[in-house]
């Protein structure tokens, strides 16, 4: 079988186990019933998700133009509490923005090899759990805009983590008793005090279940440094594809770029 297109983010399913779709130029491939095939992939050019250019990728699918201009791709993606939709100011473009801002917002913690914070909005559950490899996750908090989210995730980032470790998550090490309750009533005392009232207790713990079993070792490549690459798929967790011998590729790294697979 030969694919070819655009690398999007995988499309996942919250199954027993996860089920994962490659989007390639939207065309969804199941890459669960892939696992222990020999996969071929050959990098052939980009396609930048906002021009649709082929144009190196910068960052996040974007071509350095359109990501520096992209509503898509503010600073208030990465850094939540600079949100401003919620006072009616644009960044970019406010309409986008307040699409993406002015809705209600999740605040989580999540075990990707260490217990983190993160913040989502509320539609993302559990996507955005799946896509960062999270073994146990857990709603501290639902706020009404992306705002009060990120000034929760500040106050939080004092005490924890809040971005994912990638080699950690992937050898998937972690206590069975592990419970991320423990944790939540510990930071209840690390709300910013006009905060504190979007603290929750209400939901249970979330555990997700990987087609993955770690490797004994763990090396990452991208297909700038290797355009060219074949292997057995093994397993996928997060946005990574596992391949024999541990070597392991980021999928959502790698949108925009083009290629072409082939499949025994």
């Amino acid at each position: 079988m030969q694919f070819q297109g655009q690398i999007l983010k995988m499309i996942t399913q919250n199954a027993k186990p996860i089920q994962y779709y490659l989007n390639l130029s939207h065309d969804l491939i199941n890459m669960n019933q892939l696992i222990e095939k020999k996969i071929r992939l050959k990098h052939i050019g980009y396609e930048c998700v906002s021009c649709g250019n082929d144009e190196k990728i910068y960052r996040m699918g974007f071509c350095k133009k359109c990501f520096f201009e992209s509503p898509y791709a503010s600073e208030t993606i990465i850094r939540p509490e600079l949100s401003t939709a919620h006072l009616g100011i644009g960044e970019r473009n406010l309409e986008v923005e307040e699409s993406i801002q002015l809705a209600p917002h999740i605040v989580y913690l999540a075990y990707t090899g260490d217990v983190k914070v993160g913040v989502t909005r509320e539609s993302q559950i559990p996507t955005r759990w799946i896509d960062q490899g999270a073994t146990f996750a857990l709603p501290i908090a639902k706020t009404q805009n992306r705002y009060e989210a990120g000034m929760i995730e500040v106050a939080m980032k004092e005490h924890l983590a809040d971005k994912t470790n990638w080699r950690k998550m992937l050898e998937d090490d972690y206590e069975d008793d592990l419970d991320l309750a423990d944790f939540r009533e510990k930071v209840k005392d690390y709300f910013p005090e006009d905060f504190k009232n979007f603290y929750s207790m209400e939901e249970e713990m979330c555990r997700l279940d990987y087609p993955y079993e770690a490797p004994e070792k763990i090396n990452s490549f991208t297909l700038d440094k290797k355009p060219e690459f074949e292997g057995v798929l093994r397993g996928i967790k997060g946005q990574y594809l596992s391949f024999e011998g541990g070597d392991f590729i980021n999928v959502r790294g790698h949108e925009g770029y083009v290629i072409e697979m082939e499949i025994d």
